[in-house]
This record gives C-alpha cells, structure tokens and sequence, in this order.
C-alpha cells in the first residue's frame, strides 16, 4: 500500500471511531467471566478436588522419586482449602470428605502409595467443625472431619491385610461411610459410593479427593448412569481447578467450574506467629526418662534369629486428638496441625531418618457418635509425618501388611506383627525411621521386641495419654543388640496450641 492512498484512509477511520463514539461511553473492554457463586446448601453438592499424581500434576508440585508432594505441592493444598471452604461452600460445613485409598495407587518402581490425596484434603477437613458425644456425654464440637479411605467391599490390593472392620454400606438414610475412592475402581466401588449419596437424597457438601484419572472417570461414570446430561470435563488443566455436580431437589443437575488461582510459593509453609511455643523436654510424672539396654550373652538376652542391625527407629506418636479422653474421629483436630506442620521444624538436628512410616489409614475404627456415623479411617498418624516427608524429601510408606487396629485379644500377637515388621527380616537393617504410630501399641510393640530377647526383661513403661511430644529412639547395632530410649522430644507446649488451625 503506497503512502498517497494510506493517509486518507486512516482519517476515514478516525472520523468513524468518532461517529461510533458520539452521544455514549467507549465499549467496556473484554472482561473475565465472574466466579461461580458458592454452591447451594439445598442440593446435594458432589465436589471433586483434583489431587496431583505422577501423571497429573503442576509444575514444581510432585516429587518424581517420592511421589509425594513438594513444599510447593504442600502450600497450594493448604491455599486450596480455604478457597474450597469460602468460595464453594461459602464458608458452611462439609458433608462428608472421601480421598483416594493409598494402597490402590501405588507409585514409582518402589510402589509407594497415593499419599497426595488425603494431604491435598486434610487441612480443608481442619476448616470444618465436627460435634461428637459418647453415651450420655454432652457432644463437643472441634474443628476437625474425618477423611473416608478405608477399602470397599472389593478385592484388597496385594499385601494388604483384611479389615478388622468393615465400613458401613452407604444407603437410604445413611450417607456416611468411611470408604474412600479405589484407583482401580474394582467392581464400580467409587460409582457405588457416589451413586449412594445421590440415592439418599440427602443435602449437602460431599466432597471427593482424588487423582484426576479417578475424578474423570468418576464424574463422567455419574454423569451416564444418573442420565445428567451435563458436558463434563475431558482433560486435565490443572489442580486450581474444582468441579462440582449440583443436584437441585427436582433431580436436575449442573455442572460447576471453579478455578483457585492459587500461586503457591516454593517454600515450606511458615506458620502464622503465635501459635507454637516451644517446651523443654519434661515427660510427665507418669512417664519419666527411661533408658533400657539389651546386649546379646547378658543377663540371658539372646539375639533373635533374622534380627535386623544397624537399624534407628523413632517412634512418635500422632498429633492433638483428643480434646476429651473419649472424642474420637480418626482424625487430629486443630491444634494437631499446628503440631504436624511445625515437625519438621521441631525434629530438626534432633533425628536424622531416610524413611517415613506410619500405619495405612484404611484401617477403619469405630469411635464416637456423630452425624457422620461411628466408624472413621484411622488417618491421623499419617497426616502427622507426611508434612515431615514432604519438607525432607523422604520417601513415605505404609504398614498394611498387618491389621494394627484390632482391639480385640491377644494384643501379643498384634505387638509381634508389629515388632517382626519393623525389627526383623532385613529390610529395614542400615536404615533410619520416623514412624507415626498410635500411642497405645508403641509401648506394646516395643515390649514384644523386648521379649523376643528374653521374656524375662522388664517391660517399657506406658506411653502417658495426654503426651504427644515425647520421641521413643529404638536401635540395633551391628550384632543386633538393643537400646531404648525417650530422652528426645519435639519440643512443643502441647497446652499452648490454639484449638483452631493455622489459617493459610
């Protein structure tokens, strides 16, 4: 285009913008679509939280060799939570909270499980307030929810030990059950248990944590077979994103995009000011500094056959749960996860692991009444170390070979199994541990180990109910002779914690 024909034209255009803009305002620029308002506490609200796995993940978020999340993945979890509890719920309570079973999504050439899931969720199940009463006791509310992710009615992933206990069966009149969500989706379990609490037709906020191939699948499978007719989403955009299917009492459903916009930082989380206060190390009365040590040809000690050496186990117990002796949700409350957040800063230089162990939260127990029922997954002493794990960049791993919950007699037996795990067989020789376990069957455990030297020694004292600081240090040297320890704690004023939790 030549310069002669050029200038008259550009005064054509300006005389027409001038023309369009006679007598009004210019055209408001394009604008993003406003967010989706929370969601209707009159529907039945079913809410799926995209947890990240090696497939499916942000950028900085997934360890490649553990799996697990990073400090990054970890920050956009707990950022996630709050989004999740203000702008979909609109700040009411949740439901029911049902993650991704561990065990059915084992991970990397070790197998490690599907941890992400429950991590990604537990500080939004610390936004929500759950009231529970025993016998004739006055209920008490506490900021805290069970997560549901205990195994369905289908076959057990290998290496797992049957259920002592079974979940009930989600049905009409009872929405709540402490099943989680299969990977392998045996037998349709996951439509199952979302099929339920539409069928139930009970109000609410259930929300479903899990990794975008089951939350996919899932959404899609209800979509069909509940006739929907919703364009649910085909690809994965990330974990910002939330989905919800919102089902009106008319039995008509939509379809609800929400997009976080969370920007985690790469950091550990730093806790709010003010709510950890350290604490020397002062075991209660009832629990006073003990040192035990076992040498082979001592005293009518024997090394037992298959014993492992030079081996370092640190047992501590889970965090705050128990705001009286008889509230029991599976779950910590809020003064928990301040406790479990600041471990890695409160295990500093004191401890030294490679591994991280803890029990397999799909071991279910029954405990207190609530309107979520009686029976919950045993989550606790796994969301208590994860946050360690994740900080340290350990590799995590589950204890689902044997069933460490059931209550029933003989305890010895349990205590063995236990002890023969962690202290037998080789695979933990030359290693170091942190391992979350239930205060109950740490003494327990240790006492079997005890035991299988000369069933004579003295057994180690209990382990008090209102202690959550101490650190039991058991090691075997390298001709399998044992000393024990609690001469190490975390270091936290368990009476300072604040009873909400960090908010983020």
């Amino acid at each position: 285009m030549s310069k002669g024909t050029l200038v008259p034209l550009v005064f054509v255009i300006l005389a027409l913008t001038l023309f369009a803009g006679c007598g009004g305002s210019a055209a408001p620029e394009p604008s993003t679509p406003p967010a989706p308002a929370p969601l209707n506490a009159a529907n039945i609200n079913l809410i799926f939280v995209v947890s990240e796995d090696l497939a499916y993940h942000a950028a900085g978020d997934i360890n490649s060799k553990t799996a697990n999340l990073t400090d990054q993945g970890l920050q956009r979890s707990l950022r996630m939570a709050s989004f999740l509890q203000q702008d979909v719920l609109g700040g009411r309570n949740v439901s029911a909270i049902y993650s991704v079973v561990p065990t059915t999504h084992p991970q990397t050439a070790n197998q490690y499980p599907d941890m992400v899931g429950l991590e990604t969720i537990e500080q939004f199940a610390m936004l929500n307030q759950i009231s529970l009463s025993y016998e004739s006791y006055t209920p008490i509310p506490a900021s805290s929810y069970p997560v549901n992710v205990s195994y369905s009615s289908a076959a057990l992933p290998d290496g797992v030990a049957q259920p002592f206990l079974t979940c009930p069966t989600i049905g009409t009149g009872s929405t709540y059950s402490c099943q989680g969500l299969d990977f392998r989706d045996l037998e349709g379990a996951n439509e199952t248990l979302a099929g339920g609490i539409v069928t139930a037709n009970e109000p609410g906020f259930y929300v479903f944590s899990a990794p975008w191939e089951t939350v996919s699948a899932l959404m899609a499978n209800i979509n069909k077979l509940e006739g929907y007719n919703l364009i649910v989403p085909g690809s994965y955009v990330g974990p910002n994103y939330l989905y919800a299917i919102s089902i009106a009492p008319s039995g008509s459903a939509s379809l609800v995009t929400y997009n976080s916009n969370v920007n985690p930082p790469r950091t550990y989380p730093t806790l709010p000011s003010g709510g950890i206060v350290s604490a020397p190390c002062l075991p209660v009365a009832a629990n006073a500094i003990f040192h035990i040590q076992v040498t082979g040809g001592v005293g009518g000690a024997v090394a037992p056959a298959g014993i492992n050496t030079n081996e370092t186990l640190y047992f501590i117990r889970h965090a705050e749960a128990h705001p009286t002796k008889w509230w029991e949700d599976g779950n910590y409350f809020g003064a928990g996860q301040w406790r479990a957040l600041d471990l890695p800063n409160a295990l500093r230089g004191k401890i030294h692991p490679n591994l991280v162990y803890s029990i397999d939260p799909a071991q279910d127990l029954t405990g207190s009444t609530s309107t979520a029922g009686d029976s919950y997954s045993y989550v606790r002493t796994n969301t208590t170390v994860l946050p360690y794990a994740i900080a340290n960049n350990l590799p995590y791993n589950v204890a689902a070979s044997f069933e460490m919950l059931a209550q029933t007699p003989p305890q010895q037996m349990l205590a063995t199994q236990a002890s023969n795990f962690f202290f037998t067989g080789g695979t933990f020789s030359n290693q170091s541990l942190l391992v979350g376990w239930e205060h109950d069957h740490i003494p327990t455990t240790v006492n079997a180990l005890l035991a299988s030297y000369n069933p004579n020694i003295p057994p180690a004292p209990s382990w008090p109910d209102d202690d959550y600081d101490t650190v039991w240090t058991i090691k075997l040297d390298a001709n399998g002779n044992l000393s024990i320890d609690n001469t190490t704690c975390e270091g936290v004023n368990s009476k300072a914690l604040p009873k909400a939790p960090p908010q983020f």
